[in-house]
């Protein structure tokens, strides 16, 4: 087995105090997001959703944050894609976001729905339109022969609407996830983090610090 002990690294002196943390874990979510946006992070907005599917594995993959409000947390992709089967089979997924150089990771566990077809219709339409011919030639998650083969539905997808604008496919589109749970880590030396848990009771988020 080897050995990783050497890439141990402490996180800093950063602090999360229940003192300066807002009780609306929406705000707090919305503070450490411009934060991580505003540094010299890769792909600040990446999360990893988590789903389970019908045997009871769990299955991970990174997807993009889109948009949010106090409603919930946004990203899009293929209907017919397994993220999008096992989340709808259960209804509940996780989400996961880290940045490295923060020393911070928050964690979410909720709900999950459709979003209006109009939004993703209109998200849809923002796309480059390379981005748009790539969403409607490809049939997510689908085994091809070879990269050949998708270049070519590529391709012919390209001649189809070579004089009209590319519209939304009915299998593509956005997915709303409604927090239940949000844990705020921050990374502390000596592995004594810091970790605020709100969890929703009767329409209100109650909050707690969780051992490390």
């Amino acid at each position: 087995m080897k050995d990783l002990q050497q890439h141990r690294r402490e996180y800093g002196k950063r602090e999360l105090r229940e003192k300066s943390i807002s009780p609306d874990p929406f705000v707090q979510f919305e503070a450490w997001l411009t934060e991580a946006l505003e540094s010299d992070i890769l792909d600040p907005t990446a999360m990893v959703l988590a789903t389970v599917d019908h045997q009871d594995m769990p299955d991970t993959r990174i997807v993009l944050l889109k948009q949010f409000d106090h409603h919930g947390l946004v990203f899009y992709t293929h209907y017919e894609s397994p993220k999008a089967k096992q989340a709808e089979n259960t209804g509940k997924v996780a989400l996961n976001f880290y940045w490295s150089s923060l020393a911070k990771q928050i964690r979410i566990r909720g709900t999950i729905e459709r979003i209006a077809r109009e939004d993703s219709a209109a998200y849809f339409a923002s796309r480059s339109r390379e981005s748009q011919i790539c969403a409607v030639a490809s049939q997510q998650s689908t085994s091809v022969a070879n990269r050949e083969e998708l270049e070519r539905r590529v391709k012919a997808t390209t001649a189809h609407y070579a004089d009209q604008a590319v519209t939304c496919p009915a299998n593509w589109g956005g997915y709303r996830v409604i927090p239940l749970e949000f844990e705020f880590f921050q990374g502390r030396d000596n592995r004594l983090h810091d970790r605020i848990h709100y969890l929703k009771v009767n329409q209100q988020w109650e909050m707690s610090r969780l051992a490390p």
